[in-house]
């Protein structure tokens, strides 16, 4: 077994922690964010007007971004998350709506390609706690109306013009109270590659929503996400050397089973669902289950629980992993 360190901050605007977090991070942002050259992003000017067309709420807080980072043009591109490079995680996700309604799902990748940062934060007034992506993106969240979402890559090829899926999940739960709130923002909001989104909201309401660059989003009910839309993928050969009809099999399994919260989360820590190819990319780094009527979400590993909530304070934690050298087939 193997650490790493998960850090949590609680910083209600951005600021000194957000710097911090720069300081640290941004060297390899930078090598990804121009990993296909300069010229394949777009202008800031650009990703700026889309920005204030498509997440007008954001504006003021990209803008205090940019200044934290000392005006830097390249850091102002990256932060639009307008047409940024690929992002192709693993992810198991699933929705609990019995007594204790729960969102609960696995994060599979690299764990240098990895934040480790949970942020409570208050960027346009709401209560937005979650993990910290792409610097001010989230790969999951809740926000205090009790709406929780998670993202896994929705397994069709390709790209187009639109948002890196973080920087449109830190959206949603910005300004949407409820699943249809959420339906609605992920109509209008143009992403750049397919991704499964589940969303949970304290009205035990919850979906899972395909979307993809330049289509319609498609909403299933009660529909337990992987890496393939729907349940039939698009990509057979991708869905299968990263087992993602198998996951999805099994969390449909778990469900019928109607089981608790505890039984759950338990299930996502043995495989299927746990994953330990790392180094290519598909190993659980962190098993989360929000619970949006307490308000609480606790992140999960073998042998230990981390529970933050919106005003936890700044806190550092030390998760396990279990890489066993295996790899993909």
């Amino acid at each position: 077994m193997e650490t790493l360190t998960f850090y949590g901050i609680r910083e209600l605007v951005p600021g000194p922690r957000w710097r911090q977090l720069f300081d640290a991070t941004w060297a390899g942002y930078r090598n990804w964010y121009l990993s296909e050259g300069q010229a394949t992003r777009p202008p800031v000017e650009l990703g700026y007007r889309m920005l204030k067309r498509h997440m007008p709420e954001l504006t003021g807080t990209w803008e205090r971004l940019v200044e934290l980072t000392g005006g830097d043009e390249t850091a102002a591109r990256m932060l639009t998350l307008y047409d940024p490079p690929r992002f192709l995680p693993g992810c198991s996700q699933m929705a609990l709506t019995g007594d204790t309604p729960m969102l609960v799902r696995n994060y599979d990748y690299r764990p240098d390609l990895c934040e480790r940062v949970v942020h409570s934060s208050a960027f346009t007034g709401r209560r937005v706690i979650g993990s910290s992506d792409c610097l001010w993106g989230l790969l999951d969240g809740m926000n205090d109306a009790g709406l929780a979402i998670s993202l896994a890559f929705g397994g069709r090829r390709g790209v187009g013009a639109g948002f890196g899926i973080p920087l449109v999940l830190r959206y949603v739960l910005e300004v949407a109270d409820t699943v249809s709130d959420a339906v609605a923002v992920l109509a209008r909001v143009p992403v750049n590659m397919s991704y499964n989104l589940t969303v949970l909201d304290r009205n035990r309401d919850t979906v899972s929503v395909f979307v993809a660059p330049g289509a319609e989003p498609e909403v299933s009910a009660h529909c337990p996400a992987t890496n393939h839309r729907g349940t039939v993928p698009d990509d057979p050969d991708y869905a299968q050397r990263f087992r993602s009809v198998e996951r999805q099999r099994a969390m449909f399994d778990l469900l019928g089973r109607q089981p608790d919260p505890d039984t759950a989360i338990s299930a996502f820590l043995e495989p299927p669902l746990y994953n330990t190819a790392y180094a290519q990319g598909f190993g659980t780094l962190y098993t989360v289950a929000y619970r949006p009527e307490e308000g609480v979400v606790d992140y999960v590993w073998p042998g230990s629980t981390w529970r933050r909530g919106f005003d936890s304070p700044d806190a550092t934690h030390a998760a396990i992993y279990r890489p066993d050298g295996r790899e993909l087939p």
